[in-house]
């Protein structure tokens, strides 16, 4: 299959970030993105030069979009307890947690899978993790400033905590577990802040 007309490159990319989300990058083939895509292998490789290319323009996608949005859920949270609780499930719990066969998060998956062993790779998921600390310290600080925590409780520390948190809750989230059992761990965890 040739590029077809009217290829957009984001939309693309789009089903790319879809394609390597749910397999991973090793277990991505060519010929999985080529149907994804609806191009054939040349038109592919002109397009976005390789698979490794193309899974780096994913990430940067997925940390524009994804990431992004969990940063913004923490800042537009209210700083209680209970708005810390809903913003933290909802990032944890990820938007496909109902589904059959949960994706979990992109990034989380990608660093599973690839650790610290491409730079650029590694340099791009650590971006997208900063946006998510980001966005837990600013609504942390808040909380703190607001007497929901205590004054000295330190907001940095606590955000280290619970991202790690959120990382293994983002993983329970691909393996299946439960929802309400996520839930009801994190509701848990952070009632031991208060």
């Amino acid at each position: 299959m040739a590029r077809p007309r009217g290829f957009d490159e984001e939309t693309a990319v789009h089903r790319a970030t879809d394609v390597f989300w749910r397999k991973g990058f090793h277990a991505t083939s060519t010929r999985d993105l080529g149907e994804a895509l609806e191009l054939n292998p040349s038109s592919l490789y002109r397009t976005f030069g390789d698979k490794r290319r193309l899974f780096l323009r994913t990430l940067d996608h997925y940390r524009a979009t994804e990431s992004s949005d969990g940063c913004q859920r923490f800042r537009n949270a209210n700083p209680t307890m209970d708005g810390l609780t809903d913003a933290v499930a909802a990032v944890a719990l990820g938007s496909d947690a109902q589904a059959p066969d949960p994706a979990g998060c992109f990034v989380v998956n990608t660093a599973a899978e690839m650790g610290g062993t491409d730079p650029d790779i590694a340099r791009r998921t650590e971006t997208a993790f900063d946006l998510t600390r980001a966005g837990l310290a600013d609504l942390l600080t808040r909380m703190r400033d607001s007497g929901e925590i205590p004054v000295e409780a330190d907001p940095h520390k606590l955000t280290d905590l619970l991202f790690t948190l959120i990382l293994g809750w983002r993983l329970r989230a691909r393996a299946g577990h439960a929802p309400r059992d996520i839930r009801s761990s994190i509701e848990h965890a952070i009632g031991l802040l208060g």
